[in-house]
């Protein structure tokens, strides 16, 4: 399998519809800010650029992607409204994005979500529906909704609108700092670690793309090591936003555009998240702190390099911080 310099691979999306993409959204995403820090700079030994998607609308990445869905819906299909399952960022951004278009938006949501996300997800106008805390229920759930309501499925991150969406933070990133030789984002699923290689591979074929996994969610790690996806790892990590397990289409451009996948604990994602409080005054989720997490574990991969660092989401339920 290769990649064209649009990015294609068969039938999956393209860099030509990242930048379709970009176009839907203009005026309707924000164009996030890139913060610097001489201190993290000079302990990382790299020159980093931090791609503030947690200042996103929704305060996470994943609005892109269903804001994308949502506004390329026929005038038929969106009548019906969206439907998905998320534990909070995606739910809460197709909610969202639904109603920027007045549609009706359905998400179910597993037992055990983060109480502050499922409340924003309420808070912004969504139909909730309760399911066990596992993938096979997600999808059950989904799949009735789609049956009762006849509204479409927006998949969190096997969705082609929303790995399409998602890549447009790359675009932005690379436009903004075109000197760039390394791109770092977090991968869970997959949708925006596969929207962004699509990008990476497309503008800067040399640019190298590294992915943060929780240790105790590693099956990207795994399936790339493996070249073939591994879809039975159970997830035990604070990093509730990654405890998905990669989706297939995301596996294989992930595969195709030779992403290299760097694991963290969790004592060093909650270290990192901490960092990026004291020196950027930036709260941001553990899932998104697991970047500047790779970079401390991980220094020889990035010294003397100039890296985009994708920091994801902020959505954290402030009662609950893990440190005072």
């Amino acid at each position: 399998m290769s990649v064209s310099s649009e990015g294609r691979i068969a039938n999956l999306p393209t860099l030509a519809d990242v930048r379709t993409a970009a176009a839907r959204l203009a005026g309707r995403a924000r164009v996030t800010p890139i913060l610097r820090s001489e201190v993290l700079d000079a302990a990382a030994g790299a020159r980093l650029h931090f791609k503030c998607e947690h200042l996103q609308h929704s305060g996470a990445f994943k609005f892109r992607g269903a804001c994308n869905a949502v506004w390329s819906l026929d005038e038929a299909h969106a009548a019906r409204g969206v439907v998905t399952h998320s534990s909070g960022n995606h739910g809460q951004a197709l909610a969202l994005a639904a109603a920027s278009r007045g549609l009706p938006a359905h998400v179910v949501v597993p037992e055990g979500a983060v109480r502050a996300k499922v409340e924003a997800i309420e808070a912004a106008g969504a139909r909730i529906y309760r399911c066990a805390p596992t993938q096979a229920a997600r999808e059950a759930e989904a799949a009735r909704v789609v049956d009762a309501t006849g509204a479409t499925l927006v998949h969190p991150y096997t969705d082609s609108r929303v790995i399409a969406g998602q890549g447009t933070v790359a675009l932005e990133l690379l436009q903004a700092v075109p000197s760039l030789d390394t791109l770092l984002v977090p991968v869970g699923g997959g949708g925006l670690a596969a929207g962004c290689a699509l990008v990476g591979r497309g503008i800067a074929p040399n640019l190298a793309l590294l992915a943060a996994e929780p240790a105790g969610a590693d099956d990207a790690a795994r399936s790339l090591r493996a070249g073939r996806r591994i879809a039975d790892v159970v997830p035990e990590t604070v990093c509730d936003g990654l405890r998905a397990t990669v989706g297939a289409p995301n596996f294989d451009i992930l595969k195709a555009c030779g992403v290299a996948v760097l694991t963290v604990t969790d004592a060093q994602v909650l270290a990192a998240m901490r960092l990026l409080w004291r020196e950027l005054r930036q709260v941001v989720e553990p899932s998104s702190a697991t970047v500047l997490a790779a970079i401390q574990a991980h220094p020889e991969v990035f010294a003397g390099r100039e890296v985009g660092v994708v920091l994801t989401g902020g959505n954290v339920d402030l009662d609950a911080l893990p440190f005072g």
